[in-house]
């Protein structure tokens, strides 16, 4: 009997060796492509059995079952993460399987630049190949009811900058990622402003460093676009800015801006009305945030632009309109 036992343990225990011996061999054999690279998506909530028949559908040659078992011996089952996914030539069965553990995921980027108004915005995210599109047929008002923030203008909500995403995620994911990422600029912004600036709170300092974006052709005159603004605001005196005119024409304007369009009142138009706007008009960037809430110290109250991207600025109106002679009509009276 003993001997029958000792038989026994002994074929079984062979027969574990040449099992981890087959495990091995398995795990460690590289997977068969058709092509150098191979791309897979993995649906959220996937499971370890239906991932690995997602694979395997993808021109992949590996088994479901290796896949199943080597996760089961690692203890992984449960840690598969959805995502896209590219393999290439050379890959074994446990480097993908740690791929999928790790999610280790193809990325796309999607770049948003500043001065975008939301709806250029929404036109880049609804064209992009890479993402899951579940905001193409809502309003902006929907939008950012999903975003939680129902009472926010979209415009001007979102950060500009390049977001790498794995392909096939949701474009709300990546507009939660641009909203919160402004939150987070707009308010370390705001809690290290300047003093006695004339805004009553973050939402006025965002619409002016909107404005202070759109004015701008050189990183260098943005504080001192920003001490215009701030100077007028202190006097009440409108700011005149042509971006927001442009802004609150819509679809009606037609690249020309013209005096009776300066005279056409609208919540935008600060030729008619004064103060700020009631919302954004674009998307400011970092240096626009920075600028609306550090602006040069400067008494000027016009700017007019140079024609080589820069500007000049006065203090007076009667120096204000000696450089608009100079700078825009070539020294005619």
């Amino acid at each position: 009997m003993r001997k029958t036992v000792r038989l026994l343990l002994s074929f079984s225990f062979l027969a574990l060796l040449l099992g981890a011996a087959a495990a091995v061999y398995v795990a460690l054999i590289p997977i068969s492509l058709p092509r150098d690279q191979v791309e897979f998506t993995l649906a959220p909530g996937s499971s370890l059995r239906s991932a690995a028949r997602e694979i395997a559908a993808s021109e992949i040659a590996v088994e479901p079952w290796v896949l199943i078992a080597l996760a089961r011996l690692m203890g992984v089952e449960a840690s598969i993460k959805a995502g896209s996914y590219q393999i290439g030539r050379g890959t074994t069965p446990l480097e993908l399987l740690r791929k999928l553990t790790r999610g280790d995921f193809t990325q796309a980027e999607l770049t948003f630049v500043e001065g975008w108004t939301f709806r250029q915005m929404r036109q880049r995210v609804d064209g992009h190949p890479d993402l899951r599109h579940e905001t193409r047929d809502l309003s902006d008002g929907e939008i950012m009811r999903l975003l939680g923030v129902p009472e926010q203008p979209a415009e001007g909500a979102f950060f500009p900058d390049t977001y790498l995403f794995a392909k096939r995620s949701s474009d709300i994911d990546l507009l939660a990622r641009a909203a919160r990422a402004m939150q987070r600029h707009l308010q370390e912004q705001w809690q290290a402003r300047a003093d006695h600036l004339p805004l009553r709170d973050a939402h006025q300092a965002l619409i002016l460093a909107s404005i202070i974006e759109k004015e701008t052709g050189r990183d260098q005159d943005r504080a001192q676009v920003a001490a215009v603004f701030i100077n007028r605001l202190r006097l009440g005196m409108p700011l005149q800015t042509d971006p927001t005119v442009i802004y609150g024409l819509g679809d009606d304007f037609d690249g020309d801006l013209r005096k009776r369009d300066l005279l056409a009142d609208t919540p935008y138009n600060t030729y008619t009305r004064r103060g700020l706007p009631p919302t954004p008009i674009a998307m400011p960037g970092l240096a626009s945030l920075q600028a609306a809430l550090h602006p040069a110290a400067s008494d000027a109250l016009y700017f007019v632009a140079r024609g080589d991207g820069s500007s000049h600025f006065s203090r007076t109106l009667a120096d204000h309109n000696q450089a608009v002679r100079r700078y825009q009509k070539g020294g005619r009276p």
